[in-house]
């Protein structure tokens, strides 16, 4: 099975979720959408979720997670401004989904998963429809990657309470991080960017994310 083994049956699906769920809702980086375009959601969904992969909703993946709403990847795509040459680091592997986007813009992505049954079956999806750049590691998130640093962009795809100090730590000089911060049950999704010893911060659209749990985010 490779990635273009599975384009056609979904192709239309996938077109039309681009032009309705996202650039009727103001996406418009053209490679975020050309990615979104590419991406076979409804493998990284799962055979229980296929019929509802490219709906306008998050999605159950078993283990208490889910796949993140179609347009809540973009956004959070979008706004971290990615270039061909980028090195990503994103916490919370999950279905693998927004890990395999990203792979189609940047040059390498690292994704954490804390989950092992996640992390093995996304890197054996990620095998199965040759995507090459993608390095997948089961630790605790909140940690980061630090023999891998320093990044460009880092995304985080669960609900933290503030941006754990290691990650910030790992990443470069005018780098962007973009994740869903606020309480357990309500966040936003922050935008901020590092520029020598300056930290600016923008909030976005509202959303709900599952927790980041670990050493520097929810207990449990």
């Amino acid at each position: 099975m490779t990635l273009d083994d599975n384009r056609d049956n979904f192709s239309d699906k996938r077109e039309e979720m681009v032009n309705i769920q996202l650039i009727r809702r103001g996406v418009s980086d053209d490679a975020v959408l050309r990615a979104m375009r590419h991406c076979p959601r409804h493998i990284f969904a799962g055979p229980a979720n296929e019929g509802r992969a490219y709906a306008d909703m998050a999605l159950d993946i078993g283990q208490h997670q889910t796949i993140s709403q179609p347009y809540m990847v973009a956004v959070m795509t979008e706004l971290l401004e990615l270039s061909k040459t980028d090195k990503v680091l994103e916490i919370g592997t999950g279905s693998g989904y927004q890990a395999a986007v990203l792979s189609e813009i940047v040059l390498r992505v690292c994704t954490v998963e804390r989950i092992e049954a996640l992390a093995i079956e996304a890197r054996r999806k990620f095998t199965d429809l040759e995507y090459r750049n993608i390095d997948v590691k089961i630790a605790d998130g909140t940690i980061g990657w630090l023999e891998e640093a320093p990044f460009d962009k880092i995304i985080i795809t669960a609900a933290a309470p503030d941006i754990p100090a290691p990650l910030l730590e790992q990443l470069g000089q005018r780098g962007i991080v973009v994740a869903p911060v606020g309480d357990r049950h309500s966040q936003s999704l922050l935008k901020l960017v590092k520029d020598g010893s300056q930290i600016h911060k923008s909030y976005h659209v509202p959303c709900v994310f599952v927790p980041l749990l670990g050493k520097y985010g929810w207990d449990s």
